[in-house]
């Protein structure tokens, strides 16, 4: 594989055995042994690189600072791409344990905090969750944390998906639709091709796309949910890579486009054209299964004791997808949180978007947290 355009002071590397994987990562602050440990853990569909803009602050500011390729994504190897393999491996408790399993195989026995972004935000949640002695302290970025599925666990069914359809026009649910068998195909052999594809995606969920303009939804209705834009509630006849291709920018917005210009964009083109996407929707079958959601109903009542603090764009559609769950995360489900912080100028690629403000709330957040 060709090497990474990494900014100085982050080296790549692979780990072996991490839960039956190979792990790629990506470290900043590797040179002095002793550094306290930052876990950095990504969303869908990134990778290890969509930090490479705040790991060196980070690591300047005295941190050991690893961010990995997770299970089902970029140069990580060891898992199942097919989609009728067991999903069991991409559960979140086996999601926890790979965040587990790196701490320990790079020596540490506990973190500073774990810092999640997208689908990255709540592996973070539940590995401060579940293994307070390991993660003291969590960040979540651009997905709140709501809580455990309670108990009784009752099973979603099917009628928000039927009343989406009933809608003029008929939509679905992005989540759903990344768990069907198509969803791969769709966006890996899509007919623009998976860097203009991504590129339009990238677009539409940033702070560049006007039409981001988010607020709170009432409530889980088919009405409200479609207030959303087309990538969370899409058109029911279109694939993601359908849905977003009348918002590919424009060459010159290409080139001006300095959070993620081309040659950086390649970067996830590369390894997605490599990949696929299946690894990364494997996430979303769990997410949308009612088998993983009760089992993870076991901790229903528990909540994160440790220090926690949220970041998003206040341009991110993302921090209202679930009425009610940001309000939530901050009154029951984090008993400390610190700090509620919604970026200017970043949409959902906040730690892209605006790398610079998302370091300095990072920092005062661990300062916070250390100082109790």
């Amino acid at each position: 594989m060709i090497p990474l355009p990494l900014p100085p002071g982050i080296r790549s590397r692979h780990l072996p055995g991490i839960n039956g994987l190979d792990m790629h990562v990506l470290e900043a602050g590797h040179e002095t042994p002793g550094r306290p440990l930052l876990l950095l853990l990504h969303g869908f569909p990134e990778l290890a690189y969509s930090w490479r803009k705040v790991m060196p602050a980070l690591a300047q500011a005295g941190y050991h600072v690893v961010a990995p390729d997770q299970r089902g994504y970029g140069r990580t190897t060891g898992w199942d791409p097919d989609y009728d393999g067991d999903l069991a491996p991409f559960s979140m408790p086996s999601l926890v344990r790979d965040a587990l399993a790196l701490v320990f195989a790079l020596g540490y026995r506990s973190v500073a905090a774990v810092i999640g972004h997208d689908f990255g935000s709540p592996v973070a949640a539940w590995c401060a969750l579940i293994r307070p002695d390991v993660f003291p302290a969590v960040a979540m970025m651009s997905a709140p944390f709501s809580g455990p599925p309670a108990l009784p666990f009752v099973p979603a069914g099917n009628a928000i998906h039927e009343a989406l359809a009933a809608l003029d026009p008929p939509r679905r649910h992005y989540q759903w639709y990344y768990s069907t068998r198509e969803a791969n195909d769709d966006m890996w052999r899509c007919p623009q091709g998976v860097h203009d594809f991504l590129r339009a995606y990238y677009h539409f969920k940033s702070a560049d796309w006007p039409g981001n303009r988010p607020h709170p939804l009432a409530a889980w209705t088919a009405e409200e949910l479609a207030k959303l834009p087309d990538y969370y509630v899409m058109p029911l006849d279109r694939g993601m890579a359908e849905t977003v291709a009348p918002e590919m920018p424009s060459p010159a917005a290409i080139a001006a486009c300095r959070w993620l210009p081309d040659d950086e964009l390649r970067v996830y083109s590369g390894e997605y054209a490599r990949t696929g996407f299946q690894g990364g929707l494997q996430w979303y079958r769990c997410g949308t299964s009612d088998r993983f959601n009760a089992e993870l109903s076991l901790f229903a009542g528990r909540t994160i004791d440790v220090p926690s603090c949220f970041i998003a764009g206040a341009a991110d559609w993302g921090i209202h997808q679930r009425p009610g769950a940001l309000e939530a995360m901050q009154r029951k489900a984090c008993t400390r949180m610190l700090g509620c912080h919604l970026v200017d100028g970043a949409g959902h690629w906040v730690q892209q978007e605006q790398p610079e403000e998302t370091a300095r709330l990072l920092l005062g957040f661990l300062a916070s947290a250390t100082a109790g």
